[in-house]
């Protein structure tokens, strides 16, 4: 709904068709999965305020949302503020949680990461039995465009742009935030290169982090056609769930 109260996308109970619409000057790409999993994304910025409404007919599965702020207007207002791990699904009793703006993260004092001499040597998945084994287990597999990287205290954060999904349990959005949980760079990932990557879902037992986690061992390799066609095929070999 824009400021004036019109309804753009689902109003007046009309169901509207997946596409792209022109909304407060931005391009508004509207989703809609076969199991009704929904998804709003603009570029932005939008010219004049906009309100999402959410009417539930069941429970609430729960919803994310995550935003970007341009560091000239926003970088001193947020210098002190700590950034959230990952957007955080709304909780019966939570009040609202948001993204603070990812260019206005503090700096870190070691912006190169640990001592390469204290990591040892990377554990690299290899073989056709390790990339089932962690395409089976894992929650994410996907394909994703290294845009940053950051290190935060004894983890490593890399923004990503998510190009393609093979195997995903809960939803992606277009631009996520994977953690790693070493500052070795381990595994390896080279800024502006695209990567398979396979991760774990992290969520921590106070129900205040909500993450994409890769390990020391994850699965990481460099995204090519022949790869593509490998993990196409490793669908088919994960055993069934329930299965005896």
């Amino acid at each position: 709904m824009d400021a004036n109260q019109h309804y753009i996308i689902n109003g007046d109970w009309v169901i509207d068709w997946p596409g792209v619409f022109e909304v407060a000057g931005a391009k508004v790409r509207y989703s809609r999965t076969a199991d009704t999993h929904e998804s709003l994304e603009a570029d932005g910025p939008t010219q004049e305020d906009l309100w999402v409404m959410v009417l539930f007919r069941e429970p609430s599965p729960g919803i994310e949302y995550q935003y970007w702020l341009p560091r000239e207007r926003f970088y001193p207002v947020q210098s002190d503020a700590s950034p959230l791990h990952q957007p955080q699904p709304r909780e019966a009793g939570d009040g609202a949680m948001g993204e603070p703006p990812t260019t206005a993260a503090p700096r870190i004092p070691n912006p190169r990461g640990a001592d390469k001499r204290e990591c040892g040597k990377c554990e690299t998945p290899k073989g056709k039995s390790q990339r089932i084994q962690h395409y089976c287990n894992s929650d994410f597999v996907f394909r994703a465009r290294i845009l940053s990287r950051r290190y935060l205290g004894l983890e490593t954060r890399y923004d990503v742009q998510v190009k393609h999904t093979y195997r995903n349990r809960f939803p992606l959005v277009h631009r996520e935030y994977v953690w790693v949980s070493n500052t070795c760079d381990c595994p390896l990932l080279t800024e502006r290169r695209e990567y398979v990557l396979m991760a774990r879902r992290h969520v921590n037992y106070e129900h205040t982090l909500n993450r994409i986690l890769l390990q020391r061992s994850s699965y990481a390799r460099p995204w090519s056609p022949r790869e593509d066609l490998q993990l196409r095929d490793a669908a088919t070999l994960c055993p069934q769930r329930g299965a005896g």
